[in-house]
């Protein structure tokens, strides 16, 4: 699910290229009366590090499901590195790889945890089980979990189960083109978790991204310590639209309402109370 290398994880070499890795121009989605998202426009350059918060049912998830072509748009374009993308990942293969770790994990109970991580690879390559039983072990191990290969995800804490996650939104097959870089999607990957197993998870995604040129993440999140440690650049949404985008160290100083709101924690403001 993201770049190849030798070693079948994340390569470390920089990308050269400026020009925006994710484009979304004028997307629109509605389910039933409710306008889940209204002509957001986004762009998100290689490299860059963008958490999207805002309050519960303004989008922010949807948005992470149309970019991994999960869910196709009502209106609107979108571009991966440039190219259109036409219908949704099934249809066809984007140009760079994007991986998308899920907010609950969304392990199989049934699989090992060296099955879960592997999957991808034992569904759709020809690599065989010792390749890639070497490779699920070095990406678990890349994400502090070594030696747990024959567990099952009931036997993890909630902190290990998104971290054997990670693991396998970051696996790849070496023998594919070593030239795509990544874009990985998280889905509220602290939520449920204490602070401390928040910190844990916060860092390994800086750990994961750290030096890697193009490796580009998305981060869905409400918690204030994940936005501040793992974000370079905030985009704010509320009823379907971008209210405030800027970088992180600015959300203590911009006089925007709705940002003021939501990190005060006030009752009263524009985003009003929600259930």
């Amino acid at each position: 699910m993201s770049v190849s290398e030798s070693n079948g994880i994340v390569p470390e070499s920089p990308c050269e290229s400026d020009s925006p890795i994710l484009e979304l121009k004028g997307i629109s989605k509605q389910f039933g009366s409710n306008q889940v998202l209204d002509n957001v426009d986004l762009t998100i350059k290689p490299g860059e590090a963008v958490a999207l918060i805002g309050p519960s049912g303004t989008g922010k998830s949807t948005i992470l499901r149309i970019i991994a072509g999960l869910l196709a748009a009502d209106q609107g374009d979108i571009f991966v590195a440039g190219q259109q993308r036409q219908g949704l990942i099934e249809d066809a293969k984007d140009p760079v790889n994007i991986g998308m770790v899920f907010q609950q994990a969304a392990l199989f109970d049934s699989l090992t945890v060296q099955e879960n991580v592997g999957f991808s690879l034992y569904q759709n390559s020809n690599l065989s089980d010792s390749e890639i039983g070497q490779l699920t072990r070095e990406a678990l191990e890349m994400v502090g979990l070594p030696n747990i290969c024959d567990r099952y995800p009931a036997e993890l804490s909630g902190g290990m189960r998104k971290r054997v996650s990670f693991a396998r939104a970051v696996i790849t097959n070496p023998r594919e083109s070593q030239d795509k870089p990544t874009v990985l999607l998280y889905d509220e990957p602290t939520a449920g978790l204490d602070p401390i197993a928040s910190t844990v998870i916060e860092d390994l995604i800086r750990n994961i991204h750290g030096n890697r040129g193009c490796s580009t993440y998305v981060i869905v999140t409400h918690q204030d310590s994940t936005i501040r440690r793992t974000a370079d650049r905030v985009v704010m949404l509320h009823k379907g639209t971008i209210q405030w985008m800027g970088p992180v160290d600015q959300i203590d100083h911009t006089p925007n309402p709705y940002m003021r709101q939501f990190f005060s924690a006030a009752i009263e403001g524009p985003i009003g109370i929600t259930n």
